[in-house]
């Protein structure tokens, strides 16, 4: 088992790589502004600077400094997982349930 240590610091850089399951997806670009959306519907509700970002086909690269008082980019992460998997659902690309009822792309 793989153990992470994750920092959780208010204020601090972070860097991140988020991939999704299939490898071989190129949904990450072909869909890309949906995917903007997404990000600018999180950083409306909860803000943070973007200070990079790097899209390619099967997964992102970014990296982002979070407000002085907040240190939850896992929160973040999530909603904007949640949103872009939702608006690609509402976009009728064919995605299928998991035994959990979640879409893992």
């Amino acid at each position: 088992m793989v153990l992470y240590w994750r920092n959780r610091v208010a204020g601090w850089t972070y860097f991140f790589t988020v991939t999704l399951r299939d490898r071989r997806s190129d949904v990450l670009v072909r869909h890309v502004g949906l995917l903007r959306n997404a990000f600018r519907t999180m950083r409306a509700e909860r803000p943070f600077t973007i200070d990079a970002i790097v899209i390619l086909p099967d997964h992102l690269h970014a990296v982002w400094t979070l407000p002085d008082g907040d240190a939850d980019y896992s929160g973040r992460w999530r909603a904007i997982k949640s949103n872009f998997t939702h608006e690609l659902r509402l976009s009728r690309m064919p995605l299928t349930p998991d035994k959990r009822d979640e879409y893992r792309l």
